[in-house]
């Protein structure tokens, strides 16, 4: 049942990332857009690691990511989900180094 539920949020998340792709690719449903990059915003802190990484490939093939393009909402969420993941990285290391200190 919980592995259903997990599976059933995730399918979810990727429905409105791709939606939110398409919609922002076209440029021209700009509130609708901005609509849904507000919803996967507020997913950010509560999606796994693995659907962080899906994310961030999925939309660096989208992006320049050599090239800063803020008025780009792909490219917004790309940078979004890039610095999350680096902040998750940051996280997992001072673990690992508090771990290694212990005696």
């Amino acid at each position: 049942m919980v592995l259903r539920q997990m599976e059933a949020n995730r399918w979810a998340h990727t429905e409105l990332r791709e939606a939110f792709i398409l919609i922002a690719a076209k440029g021209i449903y700009k509130a609708e857009g901005q609509h849904l990059f507000q919803r996967l915003l507020a997913d950010l802190q509560t999606l796994s690691n693995q659907a962080l990484l899906e994310d961030f490939q999925r939309t660096s093939m989208l992006v320049d990511p050599a090239k800063q393009d803020p008025e780009n909402p792909l490219w917004k969420y790309y940078w979004t989900v890039s610095n999350e993941l680096e902040k998750r990285a940051r996280g997992r290391l001072a673990h690992a180094l508090k771990l290694a200190h212990e005696r």
